[in-house]
């Protein structure tokens, strides 16, 4: 670890390079000013990539550096450097459609690592400057731009001289390079047109409470096992007799609830909106309390949720030998108990509820479903326009969204859930 002395004259070393004046300019905006953590952030993998060091910007010691984690800590336990990488692209995103979007430079930081890359931006490369015979990047102000090939971490040295003699090759690449990137947002676009076709405003207006603020914890099922893959697994005993045994798995998810978090992640990042993502039995009372929080997975398998208030509705039980709903205030035509058939698997049950935070002004969402693929097409209902259209209109009898259960069913079919159907719903 570097001592501040250190630090600090390799901070000064920097003063002058145009990439470090960059950065200086991104933090003190308005997209930066006000999070210490992202600067610190930003800062920290910038020097790392100016004095080319990559080994320091690793999950680990970032983790370490930035957010003052304990050296050793579990990096796939505490997402905290991954959320935050991503919350950062999107500032620096943002900074660059902005007041950013005349600079000659861009700052990226490639998906899958923590080093930023610097790149010329568009604004650069559609007006090159016109350079004088005999006059060097360095006397002209000009920010000197390395070959298309070369373009990463700290390879733009401040005193290379820019020729431009013409349209040249380096400027064939690039210019096919932005075509290939227009062409790939032209497709994006019309996947996320096509899979959308309807408004996405009931979306927002359900999941507005957890998109703006402090990011929401997001708390996934993890059921407790004893045994292996060879040998073969079963759920722990209940009574926590098993907890010690040498053989006890607690590692493992469903593929509903992976899928469930693959369509959050989309959910969110299309509203440039970040969440924290846990196991439950890592989460604590003091980290919950504080956030709003959403639920994936049954509640036999979520130790997290038998803490906290739960629905008052809708009830999910299992036995040896059933499985089911327990409907506690029927209306009429409606049965006390919903049971799913269990050989073979064609249909399955699910829970979406939206209810009060443990602390005041504060939001719960559980998606709980009697099976793995239940949970997953609970999510999926929620993260569905025209779904959310109709869930809205039982939910939102006055305009405003009230807290609710809302009872699902869902057809599986080749172990792969389909539509789901609105069953039964209670406004609280």
């Amino acid at each position: 670890m570097k001592t501040g002395s250190e630090q600090n004259e390799q901070v000064i070393d920097f003063i002058g390079d145009p990439r470090w004046e960059l950065v200086q300019r991104v933090i003190e905006s308005p997209h930066l000013i006000g999070s210490a953590r992202l600067r610190d952030f930003l800062l920290h993998v910038t020097a790392c990539a100016l004095r080319q060091t990559p080994e320091e910007a690793t999950e680990q010691q970032i983790g370490i550096h930035v957010f003052q984690r304990s050296p050793g800590f579990n990096s796939s336990e505490d997402s905290i450097v991954r959320s935050q990488a991503r919350l950062l692209r999107l500032k620096l995103s943002a900074y660059f459609n902005a007041e950013g979007a005349a600079e000659p430079l861009i700052i990226e930081i490639p998906k899958g690592h923590y080093l930023p890359v610097f790149l010329p931006s568009q604004a650069a490369l559609q007006d090159p400057p016109v350079q004088n015979p005999g006059t060097t990047a360095a006397s002209s102000h000009e920010i000197p731009l390395a070959p298309v090939e070369n373009l990463s971490l700290s390879n733009l040295p401040p005193d290379t001289p820019v020729k431009r003699s013409g349209f040249s090759n380096r400027h064939w690449q690039i210019a096919a390079g932005i075509f290939l990137v227009l062409i790939l947002i032209v497709l994006t676009g019309f996947r996320t047109w096509y899979r959308y076709p309807a408004s996405s405003e009931p979306l927002n207006r359900l999941w507005s409470p957890f998109l703006t603020g402090d990011p929401p914890l997001v708390i996934y099922s993890n059921a407790v096992f004893v045994g292996d893959a060879k040998r073969g697994m079963r759920y722990a005993a209940s009574d926590g007799s098993e907890n010690e045994s040498p053989d006890r798995v607690d590692s493992y998810t469903g593929i509903g609830e992976l899928i469930a978090v693959h369509d959050l992640t989309s959910l969110f990042d299309q509203r440039h909106a970040d969440f924290i993502l846990k196991r439950s039995p890592l989460v604590t009372w003091d980290e919950a309390r504080a956030r709003n929080l959403i639920f994936i997975g049954s509640i036999a398998e979520n130790g997290s949720l038998k803490e906290l208030p739960s629905t008052q509705d809708f009830t999910l039980i299992a036995t040896a030998n059933a499985a089911g709903i327990v409907n506690h205030h029927p209306k009429p035509g409606e049965p006390e108990t919903w049971l799913r058939p269990e050989h073979p698997l064609t249909r399955d049950y699910a829970i979406v509820a939206l209810l009060p935070g443990i602390e005041p002004n504060l939001h719960m969402f559980v998606f709980s479903g009697l099976t793995t693929l239940g949970t997953q097409a609970a999510v999926e209902y929620a993260s569905n326009p025209e779904d959310v259209a109709e869930l809205l209109r039982y939910a939102t009898p006055d305009g405003k969204v009230h807290n609710f259960e809302a009872l699902l069913e869902v057809s599986i079919s080749g172990g792969v859930p389909l539509q789901p159907k609105l069953l039964s719903l209670r406004i609280h």
